[in-house]
């Protein structure tokens, strides 16, 4: 069974950095693409970044880009969300998932972590 476990989460100001962390067991996950969601608040989750766990694809959302970084580290099964020059708006609960599929959407992710909350202050 697929299980995901995220840390790093926490308060900062605005301006400031985390890095995000999602342990994975389970399984292999040669082949499978391992993202990272976020839910405000009264919003729907919204696709953060996401990487390919075989090639090291690395795909953004628009809003992250240049600031977020996501890596892996295939020895150690963990996913990494290297998060710099936070703003307010990423305020959330971020999430940590896995899909068999090269997917952008939650919808494409069958496995998912129990979130960790990340507080940006300004």
């Amino acid at each position: 069974q697929v299980q995901l476990v995220e840390s790093g989460g926490g308060l900062v100001q605005a301006g400031g950095s985390l890095r995000l962390s999602c342990v994975a067991t389970g399984r292999t996950f040669s082949g499978y693409t391992m993202g990272w969601f976020r839910q405000a608040s009264g919003k729907e989750r919204e696709f953060v970044a996401a990487v390919t766990w075989t090639f090291g694809n690395t795909y953004y959302a628009d809003s992250v880009k240049g600031r977020f970084a996501i890596s892996r580290d295939n020895a150690k099964n963990t996913l990494y969300l290297q998060m710099n020059n936070l703003k307010p708006e990423d305020t959330a609960v971020y999430y940590c998932a896995a899909s068999t599929v090269v997917g952008l959407s939650w919808r494409q992710y069958n496995d998912w972590g129990q979130g960790t909350q990340v507080t940006v202050s300004s």
